[in-house]
This record gives structure tokens, sequence and C-alpha cells, in this order.
């Protein structure tokens, strides 16, 4: 009974306090037994300071936390909203509602039929079975991933442990280069520790804001905020960093709140600071610079010491050392240093190679790292706004915020709107912080969720959280791509193979040397025992050694991985001359298996250069944009409202000539400049009214309001946006003679059918309305106001005008040319849908007016209403969505995965970020894209057109396409120079090639033959082909084919000439010593220059020309040159050190001849046709074939 007790008891504890008690230290249900720890931590979460003593009571506790969130009830939200989220979790059976039990088994997936008494444990054990149950239907990535560490085919979700997983299973032989342009687990780690710190001090400053709003005014006496001035300004920066970061209200207050601490600024709060070079200078002085101290790049010499980590390279150093020791002991230093020197030369030029390689590699991401963190934003300065970068605002500038961007600095609210910051960056919650005059401080790096505002900037640089949390992980700790993974597991399969072959060369060659079946250059046998010197015989153990040694490095392509951060490095390079930037390398390889690309409208499939050519206001068509035929009222009205419900801005130059500068967005723009034609002077108009209350443009409702109050205290409301939207509700409009006239229904069809006349036209319909309001109704209170919701019923029509956005010129080509790749365009717009089925027959997505119906084209809302089910079978055929939301373009986007489909999607909008993250790869846009957007994004499209989006198609095919070329070219080397020195080992005890010319060869075929061969640019006919499937082998049919035919013919030539070198050459009469140098030279020779001529081949391995744009690609023409003389070097001059002979001429033609017949040999062998399902396809169903037939 005791036990029965104490298990019960546990289990009341270890469901409903233990949690509790973890997240919340101010509740204690049972005080009789806490324990001193558990009393100790509750006083030290209170905020207020004073000493505790007495008793404490559970009301005393509970008591304090009420004080202390102030507004929230923390043990009311708990439970309830857990299970209002999940329906799997209920903590106490016996007092649950048949409705509360009914949605559990709803959720259910078993389907068995559930009786008698329900438990908790019953409930969360059915959870379990239902995640678990979920995870195995998500898909085949799941039981890939269990069975093959190296199949990851999205990086960007995938977690650390399953990243450690595939380092572990690698075969590697240096891992400090091999990973180093993976994700740097170890500084992952310290990154989320940094970032835990400064969201723990943030979250301290939130909870003392919440105590002190807490205690009434007056209770309590706040210190004094004392002044202390820093050259020209009456406030230093130590007062202002204590002022934002620990989000001193009372001193804000002191300093005679944001009107104040402008002025000891000095900083015009609506015209910002003067701007100028001298004020600048002086501001970064005194307040610092908005940079930070970036970690040093690593050094030519630390790539170096990299380099040398390589376990062979070690190994073949000590092996040199040792050879030149013994060999200067037993020859003597003039003939004893040459084997031991030349191997070591070798190594030395490899690792120098290498590092150099990697260096210039290491610069390129420096650079791209450094332009994907500078931000450009708009700023005040002067009354003007102008551009600029984020590193070059100062405190005291004036920074206009909307919906999307990023908090540049620490600052204070000047002005705010509905504005809310998601400060998840900052605090690790995705909680919205409503920003207004009672929490006005907002913190750098933190993202404008929703609203505009404007603020005056504190603090910059390191005198902020984010500066200093930048500072501390501003290296960049790397990213593996899924090609990278994929590419280590076969590196791991050849090392083994590799491996093997040398393991069984190395005991071979021994055992034939001390068995005596091994004779030297005369003819002698090497070893006899009892007579051979000791040194002598371990100095062919070390020769044999570096040449197993040798062997590993040749076999185990180290280099392989490297490829494709080579490669991409290259891509990433001439992709920002392309307008497109790369923010995560998996994006730049998964775009070259995109079947579908959604794109928006505006500014991407057409130019975003916005002009109202169309009006209907009040009752007709005008005929002229200029307002000379509308009337008075109508006209002030009209003027009113496109100066005040705008987030764009006028600014006039003092020079009367000079043109006016209009800001925001291309639609702001547009229909400002139409306001300046119809004779309204923006600041003069802005001046008259006063605005109680802003709604800003929503992609859900497709509209913007403001509420004015004008000097008469009238109340106006106006209201902009979706044309057909704001229709449906105006009930009234103004006709020519300045009369209110009730909207009946002739009225309404003529008005949308001059919307369906302008969206046929492909133009941009936007509706302008207003309506009166009573003063009386509208909130007194500060916090109720923000609530306010804008009337939007009974609304006056004023306008609606036609806005023209020409498509761009060179869209449809790129149309086109992505329908001939096999990857559909789909449009994904806010824009009615006469609009967008009118640009997307102009853009050639649509090719005829058949086509231009349902399911082709589909309004949002129609494809939110559908199943699960039918939107996966509609998505397919989907080419036009109009009136879509974000969420409608998410539903796309899981929908198209869902069937199998690659989906890149463009993005501006905040809203996007859930689609951009959600596709596998996210296309930002550089100009019209909010910070949001383009943080959720992969890429970033820097001149927002279309175009660009195709060239990173071509660059994403052009990655697999080079990584396959060098895959080609290298595994041919590989064949060849292991079968040829295993045949040879078995059969004579002897190999052709030997350490010094294994590692000459080995600096051909990785270092550079990955420089020559990944870096071939794009070309035209990568787009003549079919997306690459992510299933699809890396070596593909065609590639076994060439590997094939060029294997084969090289191993036949070089073995012909290793047995029967002597007889063909001619040189039974010579020296035998001089006989076997010369036929191992020749062998050395053809076998360099073959692969010198297969690197031509293995350029175009499905083209018949391998010459095509050969003269473009000028690393390649270098580097093959470079091998040449190199090569022409190391036999002429170097024979001592690579233990070859001069050739004569004669034996240098036959060298270039049997080189030379490997392209006729390719060319005829691209005739030879190759079935189109892979290889590793056709033994998986013979086996399953095999299997079916053993089991009927």
């Amino acid at each position: 009974m005791d036990n029965i007790v104490r298990e019960s008891s546990t289990d009341m504890e270890a469901a409903t306090c233990f949690s509790d008690e973890d997240k919340n230290p101010f509740i204690i249900t049972r005080t009789k037994d806490a324990t001193i720890e558990r009393l100790r931590r509750w006083r030290l979460g209170e905020r207020i300071g004073s000493e505790i003593e007495g008793a404490i009571s559970p009301a005393t506790v509970k008591m304090d936390n009420i004080v202390r969130e102030s507004s929230t009830d923390m043990e009311a939200g708990t439970c309830v909203s857990d299970d209002d989220k999940n329906p799997f979790i209920i903590t106490r059976t016996k007092d649950t509602t048949i409705e509360r039990l009914r949605r559990w088994r709803l959720g259910e997936r078993i389907g068995s039929e559930i009786e008698g008494a329900i438990s908790p444990a019953t409930v969360k054990m059915d959870n379990i079975v239902r995640e678990s149950s979920t995870d195995m239907e998500a898909g085949t990535c799941v039981s890939d991933d269990d069975k093959n560490p190296f199949i990851i085919t999205r990086t960007k979700d995938t977690t650390i442990e399953r990243l450690r997983r595939w380092r572990q299973e690698a075969l590697v032989l240096n891992p400090s280069r091999r990973f180093r342009y993976t994700l740097d687990l170890k500084k992952e780690e310290e990154k989320k520790e940094s970032l835990r710190k400064i969201r723990a001090h943030v979250e301290r400053l939130r909870d003392k804001i919440r105590f002190q709003e807490g205690i009434p005014q007056g209770t309590g006496e706040s210190p004094q905020f004392s002044l202390v001035p820093n050259g020209d300004f009456p406030i230093g920066q130590e007062q202002l960093t204590s002022l934002t970061r620990d989000h001193n209200i009372s001193a804000l207050r002191q300093c005679g709140g944001v009107k104040g601490l402008s002025d000891l600024l000095k900083t015009n709060l609506e015209k910002g600071i003067n701007g100028d070079d001298a004020d600048l200078l002086k501001r970064r002085n005194v307040f610092g610079s908005n940079t930070y101290p970036k970690k040093k790049g690593r050094s030519f010499w630390m790539f170096l010491w990299d380099a040398w980590q390589d376990l062979t390279l070690i190994i073949l150093m000590v092996a040199a050392v040792a050879s030149l020791a013994l060999g200067i002991k037993t020859e003597g230093i003039k003939e004893g240093w040459c084997d031991g020197a030349s191997i070591a030369f070798a190594v030395i030029l490899i690792i120098a190679v290498t590092a150099i390689s990697d260096y210039r590699q290491s610069l390129q991401f420096q650079n791209l790292n450094e332009e994907k963190r500078n931000i450009h934003m708009e700023v005040i300065r002067g009354g003007r706004r102008i551009e600029a970068s984020i590193y070059d605002i100062v405190v005291g500038d004036v920074v206009p915020l909307n919906i999307g961007d990023q908090v540049p600095a620490d600052g204070i609210v000047i002005s705010a709107h509905s504005f809310y910051i998601d400060e998840s960056s900052m605090t690790g919650e995705s909680k919205i912080v409503h920003k207004d005059s009672k929490d006005p401080f907002l913190m750098s790096g933190c993202k404008v969720a929703d609203g505009n505002g404007v603020m005056l900037v504190t603090s910059v640089g390191t005198n902020t959280e984010w500066g200093v949390l930048m500072a501390s992980i501003s290296e960049d700790t790397g990213e593996e791509t899924p090609l990278q993974v994929r590419l280590n597991g076969v590196a791991t399969f050849i090392g083994i193979v590799g491996l093997t072959v040398a393991f069984i060369v190395f005991f071979v060659l021994l055992a034939r040397y001390f068995s005596g079946h091994t004779k030297n250059e005369g003819g002698i046998t090497q070893f006899i025992t009892g007579r051979t010197r000791v040194g002598d015989a371990v100095d062919v153990a070390i020769i044999i050694l570096t040449i197993g040694v040798a062997i590993v490095i040749v076999a185990v392509p180290e280099e392989l991985p490297l490829a494709v951060t080579l490669t991409l490095a290259y891509s990433m390079r001439k992709m920002m001359a392309d307008k497109a930037l790369v923010r995560r390398l998996s994006a730049c390889e998964t775009m070259g298996s995109a079947t579908t690309i959604c794109s928006d409208k505006t500014g991407t499939l057409t130019l975003n250069e916005m002009t109202v050519v169309e009006a209907y206001v009040g009752e007709k068509k005008i005929d002229s944009l200029d307002g000379n035929q509308l009337p008075p009222m109508l006209t002030s009205l009209l003027i009113e409202g496109i100066a005040q419900n705008t987030t764009g801005s006028i600014y006039v130059p003092a020079q009367g000539d000079a043109d006016v500068e209009v800001s925001g967005s291309p639609t702001e723009r547009a229909i400002l400049y139409w306001g300046i034609k119809l004779g309204m002077n923006f600041e003069a108009v802005r001046s008259e009214s006063s605005v109680i209350q802003v709604f800003p443009f929503n992609s859900q409702r497709k509209r913007s309001g403001v509420a004015l109050q004008l000097p008469n205290s009238e109340v106006h409301i106006h209201w902009k946006g979706a044309a057909e939207i704001v229709l449906a509700s105006c009930t009234q409009y103004i006709d020519s003679n300045d009369c209110l006239v009730a909207m009946d229904e002739e009225k309404v069809n003529f008005f949308k059918n001059a919307i369906e006349d302008m969206a046929s036209r492909s133009l941009r319909c936007v509706a302008i309305a207003y309506t009166k309001y009573y003063r009386q109704s509208v909130p007194v209170d500060e916090e109720q106001l923000s609530q306010w919701v804008l009337p939007e019923d009974d609304l006056v029509l004023l306008a609606i005008v036609g806005l023209k956005d020409p498509c761009r010129p060179n869209v449809k080509d790129a149309v086109q040319l992505c329908q001939i790749a096999g990857v559909k365009v789909r449009m994904v717009t806010g824009d009615n849908i006469k609009t967008a089925r009118a640009i997307a027959l102009e853009c050639g997505m649509l090719t005829s007016e058949m086509d231009a119906t349902e399911p082709n084209i589909i309004e949002g809302k129609n494809f939110r209403a559908l199943s699960v089910a039918q939107r996966e079978e509609i998505a397919e055929k989907i080419s036009v969505m109009g009136r879509s939301s974000p969420s409608d373009k998410l539903l796309l986007v899981q929908a198209l995965r869902k069937r199998g489909h690659v989906v890149a999607v463009t993005g501006d909008g905040t809203n996007d970020a859930p689609a951009l993250h959600e596709a596998d790869i996210g296309l930002a846009m550089g100009i019209q894209g909010t910070e949001v957007a383009k943080e959720g994004s992969d890429i970033i499209i820097l001149d927002d057109n279309f175009a660009s989006v195709v060239k990173v198609v071509r660059w994403g095919r052009s990655v697999y396409a080079n990584i396959r070329k060098f895959m080609q070219f290298q595994h041919t080397v590989n064949v060849a120079a292991l079968i040829i020195n295993f045949v040879a080992a078995v059969s004579s005890g002897d190999v052709p090639l030997n350490a010094v010319q294994l590692l000459w060869i080995n600096l051909i075929m990785d270092t550079l033959g990955v420089l020559a061969l990944a870096t071939e640019p794009p070309t035209d006919h990568l787009m003549q082909r079919p997306p690459i499937r992510r299933s699809e082998p890396l070596i593909t049919n065609i590639m076994w084919r060439n590997l094939i035919i060029q294997a084969i013919y090289q191993l036949s030539v070089l073995l012909l000439l290793n047995f029967e070198g002597k007889n063909l050459l001619n040189l039974e009469e010579d020296d035998r010593n001089h006989a076997n140098k010369v036929k191992n030279t020749l062998i050395f020779n053809s076998f360099v220059l073959c692969q010198i001529f297969n690197e031509f081949n293995a350029r175009k391995p499905d083209e018949k020309n391998i010459f095509r744009g050969i003269t473009k690609n000028h690393i390649f023409m270098g580097i093959v040159t470079l091998t040449i003389v190199l090569q022409i070097i190391i036999i002429e001059f170097l024979g001592k050190f690579a233990k070859t002979v001069k050739l004569n001429w004669k034996q240098w033609v036959i060298s270039v001849v049997i080189g030379l017949i490997s392209w006729p040999l390719a060319f005829i062998g691209k005739f030879i046709p190759v079935p189109d399902t892979p290889i590793s396809n056709l033994f998986k169903r013979r086996r399953l074939q095999r299997n079916s037939q053993l089991i009927n």
C-alpha cells in the first residue's frame, strides 16, 4: 500500500507540477515539502530586490508571480493551450468531457474500435503511435537515411545528429580539409550557446519591464539618469547604451522623451540629420560605426597546415626521411639523397598546390559572405529619403521601417502604426511584440512583423546586443550539400576498393621480395637469406611501402567531394555577375533538379515600372489624367487620400526647376505621381490633418487604410486596395456635380465591367474610397486605439485607376527556354485573375485562349477550398493562380512537393517567407524583397528579373554536369592506374609506375583535374535536357560507356607495353636496366598523355564535338598547357627525381599517338546506344524478378 501511495504521488508530481516548476519558479503547489533550492529559485527570479523573510505560502509565491507577469495568468494558460493544440494530451480523464474524448479518437490513426476505460497513459501512447506512423508516411527519405547515411535530399532541415552520422561513416584521409566547407558542428553549438546567453539577457529585460508595468505610477522613485557630455553631444555612448539595452523607460522620460533625446543627439525627428560627410564622421567618432569586428580569415599558412594533415602524405614524408637517411648512410650523400628527396619534393609540391587552390577558394567565399550581410535600406537625411547600407547607419539617424524590414540598430520608436516586431532572433521565442510609446525600444537584428513606423537610432555596432552576437559568431560555419554528401559515399566506396588493392600490392611485393622472387636491374636475386644486408632489405621495404601508400593516394578520391565546393565557389562568383546571390550552397545544385518554378508577376515577369494610364473617377472614365475635368470636392478628397494613405513620400528640392523625388513601392510611386498631376502639394496636404490610426497594407486583405482628423474635428477614413474588394464595400459614389449618389446595381455592374476591361488589358486595378466617421466613436485611450479596427463598410467610391506594368522584354524567351528544359513555369500573383491571365498569355505561359480556362487558371480562394487530395491532383495542371495569398502559395508548394516535384519559388513579401522555406529553392527578390523574405530564401535575385532565375537553373545544371565530367575523368585514371600496378605486381613483382610518378598522376587527376573540369561555364545544351532527378545515379549510362571504352583502351595498350614493350620498341639488345627504364618511362609518359587527351573527352560526355566553346574556358586551356609543359620537364630534365630516362623523338611520337587515339575512339563510342534505365536499376529489377520467382 505504501508503494502504491508513493507511486501515485510520484505520478501526480510528474504529471502536474514538475514540468511547471521547471518552467516557472513562481508556481509551488506544496510548500511544506519544498526544498531550500526550490525556494531560492523563486527568490532569484523575483525582481523587486527586497529581502524576503518569514513563512512562505503558496499564495505568497503565486501573488508574486501575478505582480511579476502583470497581465499574464500563467497558471491558467498552460494546460488549456496544450489541450487545444494537441488532442492526445489529457492530464485528468475523470473530469474530461465527451467532446474532449471524441477529439482524440478522431485524431487516432489505427482505426480500431475503442472501448472501455481511458487513462492519460493510453492517450499519450496513442499519440506516440500516431506520430511514428506519420513519420513512416512522411516518405522514403526516413527509410533511405536509415539505410544509407550518404543520402540527404534536403540539408536545410537536417538535424545535427544526421550530419554527424555521415561524417563518421566516411573514409577520410584528411578530415580538416575534407570537412572544411561543411557545417562546423562544434562552432554551430558555440553559436547556439552565444544566442542562449544573449536571449537570457533579453528575457531578463522583459521580466523587468513586465514587473515595472505591474507597479502603479508614483509608488517608487526612479534613480536619477545623469548625462555625461561626449564631444559635441550632451549625451555619451554609455548613457545611450544603458538606456536602450536595459529598456530604461524612466531614463527616457528624464531625457524629455523621444523629442528630448533627439535634441540631445542633434536630430530633427522629421528631417533627420544633415547627413553631410563631416556630420557622419563626427557621429562615427563619438558613437561608433554600425559594424562589428570580424574575425580574420584563415591565412595561407593555415591552409598549408591543413594540407599537411593527410595521413598518407605524413606516412610518405616519414618514409622519405627514412629513405633519405638510409640512402646517405649506404650510398653516400652524392647518390643516396635521390630516392628520399624525390618523394619528399613530390609530397611538398602536392601540399603547396593544394593549399594555393584552397586559399583562393576561401577568398571567393569570404567576398560572397560579405555581400550577403550588406543590407540596403531607406534613411531620412536632410528631409530626403535616401538608400544607404546598413553599415552606414549612424546614431541620430531617422529610419522608416515597413513590414519585413530588419531593425538596423538599437533605437526608439518615433511614430508607429500597428507596429509589431518579431524578436525571435534575439529571444528565441516566436512572439510578436507590439511597439508604441509604452514600449518604444527596438533591438537591432529584429524584424518588422506588421505595420510601419519610424525609429531614432541610439546605438550601433558592438554597442548593441546584436553587434556583440555577430562579432562572436561572424565566421561562417559552412554548409554541406546533398551532392557533397553523396560524393563522400562514392569516395568511401572507391577508397575501400583502393585500400584493398594497395594492401594486396604491398603484401605481394613484400612476399615476392623476401621469398627471393624479385631480381634487380642486373638480373640478380635481390634478397638472399643470410647474405642481404639489413639496410638493403629495409630500403626495399620502404620503397614498397611508398608504392603502396602512393596507390592509396591515387585510389582514394579525396578531391571528389571537394570538387563540389570548388565548382560551387566558381559558380557562385559567376552567378553574382548574372545577378544572383547564393545564400545557401545546396540551393545552387538543387536548382539543377528543379521541375517547376512558381513565380510572382509584378517585378519578376514585369518591369515593375507602374504608371497610371487609365482612371474612372466619379461616374465615368476621364479622358485626361491631370484632373481638369474633376469637381473640386472630389479632387480634394482624392488628393487627401493619396497623400495620407501611403507609405511613400515626395521630396521637393529647394531649386524650383529640379524634378521632385518620389519614393515608395512602384504602386505607391505611380499613384503619388498621379496625385501630383491632380495638383497635390504633398507636404501641405499632410499638414492639414493628423493621423489617428493606420491599417497597413495586408497581403491577406489586399488593402490599406488610414483614419484622419481634420481641423474641423471631422474624421475621414480612406481606403485603397484591390479594386473589386474595395468596390464590394462601397455603397455610394460622387458624381460630376460633387453629389453623393447611391450605388445601384447598374452602377456596380458598370464599375465591375470597367475593372474587367482594364484587367483583360493587363492593367493592375486599384480602387480609392473613403467614408466619414463620428469623432466621438473613435477610442480616446491609446491602448484601445491601437486595437481599433477601421470601419470598412458603407464606403464612398472616389476612383478606380488602371496601372500599366509592361512585361520584361526577354521574359517570353526565358519562359520558352524553361519549357524546352522540362521546367514548368507557374504564375502565382495577388493581382486580379483577368490581369494575371493577360500577362500569362503575353509571357507564353498560356499558349492560347483555349488554355486560359480552369483548371489551368484558378483563384486562390477556390484552390484553398479544395481538400488535400484535390489540391495535389489539380496542382499539376495549374499555370496561373490569381488573387492568391501567401498561404495559397504555401499550399501550392506543399501540393507540388508531395507530387514529387522539385519546386523553386520566388517571393518578395514577409508573408512569403514560409513558402520560400518550404520550397526546395526559395528565390527572394533583391530590389522589392523584404529582409524577412531574403532571410528565408536560398538565393537572392538581385535584379528581380525572371531571366536571372533561368540563369540560376543553367548554373544549377552546370554544377551537376561539371561534377560528372570530373568523375568520368577521375574514375578512368583510378581504374587504369590500379589495374596496371595490380596486374604488374602480381605477375612480375615489379610496378611500372613508382611512387613519385603516382603522386604526379594524382596531382593531374585531383587538384589540376578538378580545376580544369569543375570550372566549365554552362552551355545552352544543358537547357535541352530534362531536369536531373534527385534519385538519378551520379554515374550515368553514358558516363559508364565512355569510361569503360577509355579504361579498356588504356589498359590494353599499357599492359601490352609492360609485357611486350622491349620487343615492340626493339630494346632486347640494350642493357636490361636501361631497357626497363625506357619501357617504364614510355608507359608513364603514355599514361599521362592519355589523361591529358581524355580531359578533352570529359568536357563533353554526350556531345560529339568535344572542342565546342573550348577557347572560352581559359582555366581549362591554361591547366592543360601547364600539365604538358611540366610533363616534358619531368621526362627530359628530372629523370633522377622521377626515375625516368630521356625519350627520343620516335618514343615521344609513340606516346602522343597513344594518347591521341582516345579522341577518335571517344567519337566512335558515342554512336553506341545506351539504355535510358540506369544500370543499377536494371540489376535491382533482375534481383526482384529472381526473388519473385523463388517465392512462386
